[in-house]
């Protein structure tokens, strides 16, 4: 039985509170990371997420690659998307427990990487609990160890587009592959993952409910969803 947690980056956008209606229909616990200035855009969107029972952590203010940054710079779009998310518990009426953080594509800052877990330590950000992911490269790359949260398993949707020749089915292709270039298997017995979908009206727009037909098609196929916890 595959199981795992679920990650869905760059809320808030229009179809953020029809994600979340969904989740919580299928009772679905999800951790959502908030793009910041697409929370300014969505704001009334992403304050649903949270009323509903959604935890959001931090995505960075404007979605930069944070090797392309200096250590100031990097930490100056953490705390500006840390002040809209202090905000936006308070706004939503909901205790804000949790801190995660996770890097826009993945990128942990290059040359300053070293730089950017220290801080995340010093300012007691939160570790998702990936103790159950044991792949030898989660712990061969470190990933045990950092404090931000990567994934094992990206759905790529985010890839069907206007002119693109990534479709549904290039998705279906990739949820059964037996021998991924990168990730996990996602349905193996005891495979342990977290999941990356992403909160996009451009997917909607090419494939609406997206998220929902590839959802449904995990738990048709016995994918556990694991409440995201903390260490």
């Amino acid at each position: 039985m595959s199981r795992g947690i679920l990650t869905i980056d760059d809320i808030a956008s229009k179809n953020t509170p029809a994600i979340v209606d969904y989740l919580t229909e299928k009772g679905i616990p999800a951790l959502m990371f908030a793009w910041g200035s697409q929370v300014e855009q969505h704001y009334d969107e992403a304050v649903y997420a949270l009323q509903k029972g959604m935890i959001v952590g931090n995505h960075s203010y404007s979605h930069p690659a944070f090797s392309t940054l200096s250590v100031e710079e990097g930490i100056e779009e953490i705390e500006r998307c840390e002040e809209i998310l202090d905000k936006l518990y308070k706004d939503a009426g909901v205790e804000r427990k949790y801190r995660p953080f996770r890097f826009p594509y993945g990128d942990k800052g290059g040359k300053n990487k070293e730089a950017f877990q220290a801080y995340f330590k010093e300012k007691k950000f939160h570790k998702v609990n990936d103790k159950n992911l044991t792949y030898p490269w989660w712990k061969e790359n470190h990933l045990d160890t950092d404090m931000d949260t990567l994934w094992s398993f990206d759905f790529e949707e985010y890839r069907i587009r206007p002119n693109s020749d990534f479709t549904k089915e290039d998705v279906w292709a990739k949820m059964h592959d037996q021998n991924p270039a990168q990730g996990g298997v996602l349905f193996a017995p005891e495979n342990s993952h977290i999941l990356l979908l992403h909160a996009h009206d451009e997917t909607e727009a090419m494939v609406p409910g997206y998220y929902a037909l590839f959802l449904d098609h995990l738990l048709e196929n016995g994918f556990v969803f694991d409440t995201p916890e903390f260490l």
